[in-house]
């Protein structure tokens, strides 16, 4: 069956009429951007509405409220206007936002000054809440405290950490700290910490923790077992977890745009994927399954040695706390059927096709 094919306009339903959606596709009009997305069966390409690539065809022409749904006809994202690059999971407010708390670290927030980026504070509370189990102003606090002890981690005096972290008194900053890392400043060591910080991907943020051993977790922001996944890291390994940068972040996020880009087959990001015997013997199989093959749940079971363990592979699969690297995404049914994808089987067949496809790159 040809892209889109049968379907008579059915996801048109809940969009403007067509004709609106032809002017604002012929006028390029970004307005409209996040509204629908253009998809052409002529091409299996899909589109923002700004895009400036050839204008093709009303006949030839596909609109889609969600990008999930234009990959899901089997559509693949436009090389030029990149319309997965905005990520699924974040709010268009959000990138401003951390631009200003990178760009000042030790800055205390006040609803004031979320106001002043014509940012809605009470927005900004949900969202954090939502997303990351605490507000906005808690996630700056503890990124002041994860920037002060990094510096006396490296031997700053902890005078010199409290000012540079915007604390007024050494008594407030001991008492946050020891709040939150249950030790005083000089009692807590580099091996307590696990650093958050989300990373950009063209099918959403997604959420990574490291230290300096290396990955402990990658995850879609939105997955609904994130939060499950961050208990049981914590549980595993007793450390505290910190939003804030890490050298190791920027080589997670260079390696998944080359990834994304096409031009890496082979991650070499060191990796903390611990779990039960079991579990490890899966995600090690996992990593051996080569750059655009698949293997059925069956396949998997009788590496191990073991044909009846389907229903545990499955399970091991799902408790990866580490997506892409450990691709758990190359795994299918036992005639190809796509199942079992934490992240949503639309992400699951995008990573497929990306794989499988040299023509797929987003470059």
């Amino acid at each position: 069956m040809a892209r889109g094919a049968g379907l008579s306009y059915i996801h048109e339903v809940n969009l403007p009429p067509r004709e609106t959606l032809l002017q604002a596709m012929r006028d390029n009009n970004p307005e409209f951007d996040g509204i629908f997305y253009t998809a052409v069966r002529t091409t299996g390409v899909f589109c923002r509405p700004s895009c400036t690539a050839r204008t093709p065809k009303d006949s030839n022409v596909q609109f889609y409220p969600a990008a999930r749904e234009a990959l899901a006809a089997g559509f693949r994202p436009c090389k030029r206007c990149k319309p997965l690059h905005a990520g699924d999971a974040d709010p268009d407010w959000l990138p401003r936002l951390m631009s200003s708390v990178d760009a000042d670290p030790s800055r205390r927030w006040h609803d004031q000054d979320i106001r002043d980026l014509e940012i809605d504070p009470s927005t900004v509370r949900r969202w954090f809440i939502a997303n990351h189990g605490l507000t906005f102003h808690a996630y700056s606090r503890l990124r002041r405290l994860g920037a002060a002890l990094r510096q006396i981690q490296a031997g700053a005096p902890v005078a010199t950490a409290i000012v540079d972290s915007g604390y007024e008194s050494e008594s407030g900053f001991r008492e946050a700290f020891s709040i939150v890392f249950g030790h005083p400043p000089s009692e807590v060591d580099r091996e307590s910490c696990i650093w958050i910080n989300r990373v950009a991907t063209p099918l959403g943020s997604m959420i990574m923790g490291v230290s300096d051993r290396g990955l402990y977790l990658l995850e879609f922001a939105e997955r609904r077992m994130l939060d499950t996944q961050l208990k049981r890291l914590r549980k595993e390994t007793g450390r505290v977890f910190l939003p804030g940068e890490h050298p190791l972040m920027h080589q997670v996020q260079t390696q998944l745009d080359e990834y994304f880009d096409g031009s890496l087959r082979d991650f070499s990001i060191p990796l903390q994927a611990s779990g039960t015997v079991f579990q490890e013997q899966v995600w090690q199989v996992l990593q051996r399954i080569p750059y655009g093959q698949m293997r059925s749940y069956a396949d998997v079971a009788r590496s191990l040695g073991d044909p009846n363990a389907v229903r545990a592979v499955g399970r091991a699969n799902g408790d990866n706390r580490i997506a892409i690297l450990i691709p758990c995404h190359r795994v299918v049914g036992s005639k190809g059927e796509l199942t079992g994808y934490g992240g949503g089987l639309w992400r699951k067949k995008y990573l497929l096709s990306l794989e499988q496809s040299e023509s797929f790159s987003l470059s």
